[in-house]
């Protein structure tokens, strides 16, 4: 028995297979370590149930899968990534790294294409990967992050030391192996069962969006070959030959979607009758509409945004938004914080700064809510007011203004309407006496 014996597989004759491998014949083995389906099988396993082996590639031509993984990678790379001064919550904008995170990682990416694509393989293949590159600032004498170097997570393969310490190593395109340190990699990773590789979201939800593809290869093939059988034909004696021939290479004329409801010559007194539609059609269709909520659930993402629902938009549409960012965004939004924190921030600065994300613009309700928010903000009907004028310019990309930075503190410590407290030549006129209140004094007394 062959080397190559010990990988042989049988499948199925119409398996389908990733691009560039051709189907296996039955009992067909793989030709050398070089075969792409040898490669596709050591890294996603065997074929799914349906015949379809699913990798990223393929899994993102499904729509309801590339939305989904597309919504959560656009979703984390337009946010503002933002370095904290932890003493006065201010953007500590002097500091070097805040221009790594907010603007410019690398010298090729935006923060936007190196968080999205970051966030894009971390969702479907486990783990995103960044070399992290320092100097030596010329001001301080101290190292200073100065890029964020995306790597490809197949070239990766994180490793833990006896002393609980945690290698990378990385096989660049050309050269050989490259060894780093933890300190020196910047990881996020999705859930993980060993604590240093996450899970991939499309190899746990394989079977779902090897269904899906499925279903949607049937139904191509439906259009393609015209097999939606709509009705049949009746005879009233027996088709001749020739006859016989004729239809059929009418039909074969008429298959595909683009020959759809062009009409049959018949002849020798056939009939067309046409048939009801069968359940099998509603069948595919409810199983494609399935295998969209099955990957909804598989990456948190609700119906509505996968432009899946029964319902119309409405004030419901807003629960679900915060519902996204809460639960499919949020967890998110810790792993990448703290993985910034724990390796970009220096020991001594742990305490100093944080890395924050501002979901601000993704929460934001209808211009009547943030009006009434920011009105409550600012200590409207005499309540004190926890946020300055400039504060609310800054959230909605507005210039400030001069004068913007008091803090209204209420009608307790206020003149008129809770507005600022008024000066003594400003204090309204006393009130003279009337005949009731001597009535209520006689009275009193």
């Amino acid at each position: 028995m062959g080397l190559m014996n010990i990988f042989r597989r049988s499948a199925p004759p119409e398996a389908v297979v990733t691009a560039g491998a051709r189907p296996f014949a039955q009992g067909e083995s793989y030709l050398s370590f070089d075969d792409p389906r040898l490669i596709e099988f050591m890294r996603f396993g065997d074929v799914s149930a349906t015949g379809i082996t699913v990798n990223v590639e393929r899994a993102l031509k499904n729509t309801a899968m590339f939305r989904a993984v597309s919504l959560i990678g656009y979703s984390i790379g337009m946010l503002p990534l933002q370095l904290i001064d932890e003493a006065t919550k201010e953007k500590a904008t002097t500091h070097p790294l805040y221009r790594v995170l907010h603007r410019r990682p690398n010298a090729w990416q935006s923060a936007f294409d190196f968080r999205t694509l970051m966030q894009l393989r971390a969702l479907v293949k486990g783990n995103g990967y960044a070399l992290v590159v320092r100097s030596v600032d010329v001001r301080t004498g101290k190292k200073k992050v100065a890029q964020l170097v995306p790597l490809d997570p197949d070239r990766v393969q994180p490793k833990q030391l006896d002393d609980w310490s945690v290698v990378y190593d990385y096989q660049p395109k050309t050269g050989g192996t490259r060894r780093y340190l933890q300190s020196d990699i910047l990881h996020i990773r999705g859930l993980s069962l060993d604590g240093l590789t996450g899970l991939s979201v499309v190899k746990q939800a394989a079977e779902a969006i090897a269904l899906a593809l499925a279903a949607e290869l049937a139904a191509g093939r439906l259009y393609k070959n015209g097999t939606f059988v709509g009705g049949g034909f009746t005879h009233p004696g027996k088709l001749s030959e020739e006859a016989f021939k004729r239809l059929q290479d009418s039909i074969s004329e008429k298959e595909g979607a683009e020959n759809a409801g062009k009409s049959l010559i018949l002849e020798e007194g056939m009939k067309y009758e046409t048939y009801a539609s069968s359940a099998r059609d509603a069948q595919l269709a409810d199983i494609r509409k399935m295998q969209v909520e099955e990957i909804g659930r598989a990456t948190g993402v609700p119906r509505p945004l996968l432009m899946l629902d029964d319902t119309s938009w409405g004030t419901g549409i807003e629960a679900l938004g915060r519902f996204f960012v809460q639960f499919a965004l949020g967890p998110w939004f810790e792993a990448w914080q703290q993985a910034c924190e724990r390796i970009l921030l220096p020991e001594e600065e742990e305490d100093l700064f944080s890395i924050k994300f501002n979901p601000a613009a993704l929460l934001r309700g209808s211009m009547k809510d943030q009006a009434d928010y920011f009105a409550k903000a600012l200590g409207s009907g005499g309540a004190p007011g926890w946020m300055k004028a400039n504060e609310v310019r800054d959230t909605l990309d507005m210039p400030r203004d001069e004068g913007g930075d008091v803090l209204n503190p209420g009608s307790s410590m206020a003149g008129h309407n809770g507005g600022p407290p008024l000066e003594d030549d400003e204090q309204p006129p006393a009130k003279r006496p009337t005949r009731k209140d001597a009535k209520d004094d006689d009275e009193d007394a």
